[in-house]
């Protein structure tokens, strides 16, 4: 509803900009069409990589991190999709994570190195079935939609303000529009509609789409929950994220919406509550805690009308509550790796080492055992252990 609600704005928006502009609505419908089509198709085969990249995202292989590979492919398992996502991190101390990509096939998952350190095997899981449940639900698809269709929107409403300023400025139009044979009470009625418009939708266009946002917040926590049947992990690991004071440089408000809690936060503070891009991160926990041990998608239900204690509407579709599912059948599966859980201090290594390597950075392990990271740029064939004074070759690069 939320979805066709802005389609039909978008319609309305190019009828009476057309109509005010061209003396034609059907002109306007036409044209933000043309607009909607092709920005719908530079986003559904470019957005990936141009979030990836806005992002400052790396992409990273099996044997670079060997833990988050092995949690990726359990919620594979546990979601059905067909295909392991492309598995990506992001070089900065804030807790975050997201999900993008037009389909299941052609999916992609970016965790922060923050998260990485921060959290535990069962909390890094929780995060993974959350973004594993937007590529599974179609989210990342959805609000590409909703958002090209609220950028459409935006630039309509921009092009139209434009026109009227320099047509007040240089009094273009005015003929066109006193000779269109609508009558001058007409042309100020759609002049005030189209003012109107200008000013309403792209605010219209923006609180609808942080409206989808939400909804499909709550059902990738309810799927998530019932990836890793484990509600818990996944509360733990947002109250860690919520305690998070480190900022998200790369985010901006237009990709806010595609992370597991809103990146954009005010130096000092925790993220709000009253987040509009994300539903209140402390109602989020409630839900889960509030489960009971239940790992259904009702029992995820049943927990947000007792949280909410009002007559809301669900959050799941009706057909998953009546039993149809929404493909989520199979069982999480035990863990293959067996070592113990690490550290904090384990994982902090262990996420370095990744961003070393990354980075283009030599790893060189000195005779006394201390590891020596040499930079890209480094000039000397030699570099000195500080620790035992001995001098080591440094290998020459392929390339």
């Amino acid at each position: 509803m939320l979805v066709v609600s802005m389609a039909l704005l978008l319609s309305v928006v190019g009828y009476v900009l057309g109509l005010l502009f061209a003396g034609s609505g059907i002109f306007g419908l036409v044209l933000a069409a043309i607009l909607w089509i092709i920005m719908t198709l530079v986003a559904y085969y470019g957005a990936n990589d141009i979030f990836l990249s806005i992002s400052k995202a790396k992409k990273i292989n099996k044997q670079d991190h060997p833990r988050l590979f092995n949690v990726v492919e359990e919620m594979k398992i546990a979601s059905g999709l067909p295909k392991i996502p492309d598995i990506y991190i992001i070089d900065t101390p804030a807790m975050n994570a997201f999900a993008t990509g037009r389909d299941p096939e052609h999916a992609a998952i970016a965790v922060t190195s923050g998260l990485l350190q921060k959290l535990n095997r069962d909390e890094l899981q929780g995060v993974i079935a959350h973004e594993m449940a937007h590529i599974k639900n179609r989210d990342i698809l959805l609000m590409m939609i909703a958002g090209v269709m609220m950028g459409t929107i935006v630039m309509l409403a921009d092009m139209a303000m434009w026109y009227l300023f320099f047509g007040a400025i240089t009094g273009g139009g005015r003929s066109s529009r006193r000779d269109n044979g609508g009558g001058g009470q007409g042309q100020i009625i759609i002049l005030l509609a189209a003012i109107v418009l200008i000013i309403l939708a792209p605010i219209l266009a923006q609180l609808m789409y942080f409206a989808i946002s939400r909804k499909r917040e709550y059902l990738a926590d309810a799927s998530g929950a019932l990836y890793t049947r484990y509600p818990d992990g996944l509360a733990s690991a947002l109250e860690k994220l919520s305690s998070s004071t480190a900022e998200l440089q790369s985010a901006n408000r237009t990709t806010a919406p595609m992370y597991i809690v809103n990146p954009l936060k005010k130096k000092g503070m925790k993220v709000s509550d009253l987040s509009s891009t994300h539903p209140p991160i402390s109602e989020r926990i409630r839900i889960l805690r509030s489960m009971g041990g239940g790992i259904s998608l009702a029992d995820y239900d049943k927990a947000f009308h007792q949280v909410h204690q009002k007559g809301t509407g669900s959050v799941i579709p009706a057909s998953a509550l009546a039993g149809g599912g929404l493909g989520l059948a199979a069982p999480a599966v035990e863990s293959k790796m067996v070592e113990r859980e690490p550290e904090e201090i384990d994982r902090a290594r262990e996420t370095s080492d990744i961003l070393w390597k990354l980075n283009n950075y030599t790893s060189i392990t000195c005779d006394c055992g201390t590891k020596l990271k040499i930079p890209p740029k480094f000039k000397s064939s030699t570099v000195r252990c500080p620790h035992c004074g001995t001098s080591n070759p440094i290998p020459k690069l392929k390339g």
